[in-house]
C-alpha cells in the first residue's frame, strides 16, 4: 500500500469517527500540554536564578576569606602577614585569568547631610574602582569612583539607593548626585547613585503600593545599603591613625574579591590566586577561595531533579493516552474486520493492514500533539500570570519538538498490536463475521 494512499486512509477514517477520534487524543493532548508546560517553568526557574546570581556577581565572583592554618602549618602561622593590598596587587600583576582585583576596608560609623540632617550609622565601605564590575552594580545617577580618586585620596563617595533614599526622601538619584554627606564628621561629594536592588516580588509591593517587609532576608541589603569611597581615602582618613604600625599595604583587609575574566577557565584561574596568595602568605595556608560553585550546582540539580519528576508525571500522561489511542484502535478493527476481510480477499497483504493501522495510530498521536502544543501555549499564559516574574514560564523549541516526538512515538508503539492482530486475521473467518 502506498503510504500516502495509508495517510489518506486514516485521515478519513478519523473525520468519520470524530468524537472517538477525540477520546484517544485527549490523553496525547494533555500530556504534550502538561511537558511544555513542565519543561517551560523548569526553564523559567533556570533562567531566574541565572539572572538572580548574575545580580549578586556571577559565578565569576570569587572572594578570599581567611582561615585557621592547617595543622602542619600551624607554629608558622606568625610568618604570614595576612590579606592584605600586597595580595590585591600580587593577583592581578601575577594572575592573567583574572580580570578584576577589589581589596576592602570597612567602619561602621555615621553618615548624615551636610546640614547635619539624617544621621544614621552605616558601614562604609572603602573600595577600589574593580568593585563596580565584580559586583555588577548598576548605577542610577552620577559615576563610579575611578583610579583617579584612588590616587589622590578624593572625599568622594558612591551611595546605595536605600541610604539615598534615607538621606533625602523623595528626591530623585539625579539629584542626589553632587550633593554632600558627612562621613563620621569629613564632608564627602555624592558622586553616583546605585540603582534599587529588589526581589520581583518585592518590586510588584512597591509598585502596588504596598509595604515591603523589612524582616525577611533580603539578598540586596548589602548593595542598597552601600555606602563606597575611595580605598585609600578609608585608610588615610580614617584608619590610619587607630593602627600607627600599619601602612595601607600592611593593614589586614576586611574583603577580597576577585573575578575570573573567562569562567570556562574557572579552574586554572583559581590554581594562579592560590599559587600567588601562597607566594605572598609565604606558604602558609591561612587562606581560602570561596567560590560559588557548589551553590550553583546545587541549583542546577535541584532544577534537574524539577525537570525529571515533571517530565515522569508528564510521561504518564502520554503513556496513557498511548493505551487510550490502543483501545480505540482495537474497538476500531472489531468494527471493521468484514472490511479487512474483504481487502485480503482482493489481494491485499498483511503488511499493508499492518501499515494502515499504523499509519491511523501516528496520525492520532500527531494531530493530539498539535492541539497539545496549542494548548500548552494556553497553559503556560495561565502559569505565566500565577508564577514570580523573575521565574516567567518560556517555551523552548526544544520542548516543544521533545514533547511532540515523544507523542510521535507513544503513538507510534500503541499502533504495533493492534497492527498486527488486524494483519493476522483469517480472511475467510473475517468475511463470515457479523
Amino acid at each position: 500500500m502506498n503510504l500516502f494512499v495509508a495517510i489518506h486512509t486514516g485521515l478519513r477514517e478519523i473525520g468519520s469517527h470524530k468524537f472517538r477520534s477525540a477520546l484517544s487524543m485527549l490523553g496525547i493532548i494533555l500530556g504534550v500540554s502538561s511537558l511544555i508546560a513542565t519543561m517551560a517553568l523548569t526553564r523559567g526557574m533556570e533562567e531566574g536564578t541565572r539572572t538572580f546570581m548574575q545580580q549578586l556577581g556571577g559565578l565569576e565572583l570569587v572572594r578570599v576569606t581567611p582561615k585557621e592554618p592547617s595543622a602542619d602549618m600551624f607554629d608558622f602561622a606568625v610568618l604570614s602577614p595576612g590579606c592584605t593590598l600586597r595580595d590585591a596587587e600580587a593577583i592581578l600583576a601575577n594572575a592573567p585569568l583574572i580580570s578584576h582585583v577589589s581589596p576592602e576596608l570597612t567602619l561602621r560609623t555615621t553618615v548624615s547631610r551636610e546640614d547635619g540632617g539624617g544621621p544614621e550609622r552605616w558601614t562604609v565601605t572603602g573600595v577600589m574602582p574593580g568593585y563596580f564590575v565584580i559586583g555588577m552594580h548598576s548605577l542610577a545617577a552620577g559615576r563610579f569612583l575611578t583610579d583617579l580618586d584612588s590616587s589622590h585620596g578624593s572625599r568622594c563617595v558612591v551611595l546605595g539607593h536605600t541610604v539615598a533614599s534615607e538621606l533625602w526622601p523623595g528626591v530623585s538619584p539625579e539629584d542626589i548626585a553632587g550633593r554632600h554627606v558627612l562621613v563620621d564628621g569629613a564632608p564627602f561629594e555624592v558622586v553616583g547613585v546605585l540603582d534599587l536592588y529588589e526581589r520581583e516580588e518585592d518590586k510588584r509591593a512597591r509598585q502596588a503600593g504596598r509595604k515591603v517587609s523589612t524582616r525577611r532576608w533580603d539578598p540586596f541589603r548589602s548593595k542598597n545599603q552601600a555606602v563606597l569611597i575611595p580605598f585609600s581615602t578609608m585608610f588615610h582618613e580614617f584608619l590610619s591613625g587607630k593602627f600607627p604600625e600599619d601602612s595601607m599595604h600592611t593593614m589586614k583587609l576586611d574583603a577580597l574579591t576577585v573575578r575570573v575574566g573567562d569562567l570556562s577557565r574557572f579552574p586554572a584561574a583559581l590554581e594562579q590566586v592560590r599559587a600567588v596568595l601562597n607566594q605572598t602568605h609565604r606558604g602558609v595556608d591561612d587562606f581560602e577561595l570561596d567560590t560559588r560553585e557548589d551553590w550553583f550546582d546545587r541549583v542546577e540539580s535541584n532544577m534537574r531533579a524539577a525537570r525529571l519528576s515533571g517530565g515522569l508525571i508528564s510521561a504518564i500522561s502520554l503513556v496513557v493516552g498511548a493505551i487510550g489511542i490502543m483501545n480505540i484502535m482495537l474497538a476500531s478493527i472489531s468494527e471493521r474486520i468484514r472490511e479487512i476481510g474483504i481487502r485480503l480477499a482482493v489481494g491485499a497483504r498483511p503488511g499493508d493492514i499492518f501499515l494502515q493501522i499504523l499509519v491511523e495510530s501516528v496520525l492520532v498521536s500527531a494531530i493530539g500533539g498539535v492541539l497539545g502544543i496549542g494548548a500548552s501555549l494556553g497553559l503556560v499564559e495561565v502559569l505565566k500570570s500565577i508564577s514570580p516574574s523573575e521565574n516567567v514560564p518560556v517555551i523552548t523549541a526544544g520542548g516543544v519538538v521533545f514533547s511532540v516526538i515523544f507523542a510521535l512515538v507513544a503513538g507510534l508503539l500503541s499502533g504495533i498490536y493492534p497492527g498486527l492482530k488486524a494483519s493476522r486475521l483469517n480472511p475467510i473467518n473475517a468475511l463470515r463475521y457479523e
